[in-house]
């Protein structure tokens, strides 16, 4: 069946009383763990996956997929209000987020994020309706050099985040990439910088990283304050409501951000946290005024939870369309979907089309709840930055360290964040980002697995990344990004000079 005859098929599906009362209960527990630091919806679904065996395999797969979907929702309030990450994908919104909420715009902030991420989930439902069948296509064309050429491209595209010294966002980014190689290595067995703990074995913790950076990080840089300087103690309702230059700001970014998640959620490996960064590094980078951005600029959040939501929907394309799982909790939905005999693929649109269609419909019913259940809340996260430093930072830190130890259920992992924390507060000292750490320990195994996998198949011959077309394109634009970062930097001394 087309497209849209589908989505009405799955309409039907995702509106039986069982099916709705599962996607209810999927997006609201989504919320509260996305809000909660660190717990996160790949826990959360680890945990539901036995209740899976008693239920159908619609409710199964629409209930998790709440879960996912609805964390990417409650992951922006943690992040905006406490500079604390619910989720990795939102480590991004705390960069603009949290210093609106400092400026006592945590209402604006936690409007636009909401209805960012509604637009942006809207636009990945209609691309996946219109476009599922070409993006499948497109997913199989990539290949290992394609992915490695355009995991470059993003870090190259995305380190304009940070801000100030060129090299010291080098430098991290480089860091963040040194930090991805800790653990086994997966081609040859090899231990790299484990220095004979076994605990590393298997890497450094995503987890434990951005909560150390962004959250522990702040909390040490804030604990001699006796109390938060926020908003008053009563937060009107015209105080949540954006003004007329930020509704004119938001409508572009949003669009754009959402284009982004839409387009790399379908391709196998990337995911939500990529395009988030990616999103955000565009919108400094075409910005007239990048100044603003690290300083409360709404564009910041209104593109990356665009291309973080968007991105959540399209990752079921090759998840459910060639059985290829984007990233762990994609791989936590195909193994529900196995434990009931399921087995996703090409054919799984013509063998199973109430599952597919149902949860393709599933998705704007969810998003339609989650908008409704957060936009009242508002005024209550807000309430949160009245509460005194010494009540808000001991509950943070045991958030902190439960979610930490329920990835893994390691101890190992709480002293970490906490070395963690401590460095990252030393590197905003220094004035060092943070934010780009965490890009090049994400895209930095990334591009090293599929840059190694690339020259076997090439027999280490380099030029597989301009003979393949695909790769070719990324390669060219690096450059591209690269020249133009580096007129930009002799135009900007050149303007120095002659201002002496």
């Amino acid at each position: 069946m087309s497209g849209l005859d589908g989505f009405l098929h799955g309409l039907a599906v995702a509106t039986s009383p069982e099916v709705l009362v599962w996607c209810v209960l999927g997006v609201v527990l989504g919320t509260f763990v996305g809000v909660l630091p660190g717990i996160g919806a790949m826990a959360t679904i680890s945990l539901l996956l036995p209740i899976t065996y008693y239920i159908s395999p619609e409710s199964a797969l629409i209930m998790l997929a709440g879960v996912y979907y609805g964390s990417q929702y409650g992951g922006a309030v943690a992040s905006i209000l406490l500079r604390l990450p619910g989720t990795p994908q939102s480590a991004v919104t705390t960069l603009d987020g949290y210093p609106m909420a400092q400026q006592g715009r945590a209402g604006v902030a936690l409007f636009v994020s909401m209805m960012s991420s509604f637009t942006g989930s809207m636009i990945g439902i209609a691309v996946l309706v219109t476009l599922s069948g070409m993006l499948s296509r497109a997913a199989t064309a990539f290949g290992a050099a394609d992915y490695a050429a355009m995991m470059v491209l993003g870090l190259v595209a995305a380190s304009t985040i940070g801000s100030g010294s060129a090299a010291k966002g080098l430098a991290m980014v480089v860091l963040g990439m040194i930090l991805g190689c800790v653990g086994t290595d997966v081609n040859s067995g090899v231990q790299r910088l484990t220095f004979g703990q076994t605990q590393l074995l298997d890497g450094i913790n995503l987890v434990a990283l951005a909560m150390g950076l962004f959250g522990v990080a702040e909390v040490i840089g804030n604990i001699r304050q006796a109390e938060r300087t926020g908003p008053p103690p009563h937060v009107a309702l015209r105080a949540l409501i954006p003004t007329r230059d930020d509704l004119r700001r938001m409508p572009m970014p949003t669009l754009r951000g959402a284009a982004l998640g839409s387009f790399f959620g379908a391709l196998p490996g990337t995911g939500s946290t990529l395009s988030s960064f990616l999103s955000y590094g565009m919108e400094s980078r075409i910005s007239r005024e990048p100044e603003r951005f690290g300083k409360g600029a709404v564009e910041g959040v209104a593109g990356p939870e665009s291309a973080n939501n968007a991105a959540a929907i399209t990752a079921f394309v090759p998840t459910l369309t060639l059985g290829i799982p984007g990233d762990p909790i994609m791989a936590l939905m195909l193994g529900a979907l196995v434990i009931h005999g399921v087995q996703p693929g090409p054919m799984m649109l013509q063998a199973r089309p109430d599952m597919f269609w149902g949860l393709v419909a599933s998705f704007g019913i969810g998003n339609l709840l989650l908008l409704i259940l957060n936009l009242p809340l508002i005024g209550l996260w807000v309430s949160m930055l009245r509460l005194p430093f010494r009540w808000l930072y001991p509950a943070i830190l045991v958030f902190v360290c439960l979610g930490v130890w329920s990835v893994r259920g390691a101890s190992f992992d709480i002293l970490m964040v906490a070395a963690i924390g401590a460095a990252g507060y030393a590197l905003t000292l220094a004035r060092f980002s943070p934010a780009l750490l965490l890009l090049g320990f994400v895209l930095g195994p990334l591009i090293e697995t599929n840059l190694r996998r690339a020259l076997l198949i090439s027999r280490g011959d380099p030029m597989t990344f301009l003979e393949r077309p695909i790769a070719a394109v990324f390669v060219i634009g690096t450059a591209l990004l690269l020249a133009h970062s580096a007129w930009r930097a002799i135009r900007a001394r050149r303007t120095a000079r002659a201002a002496v």
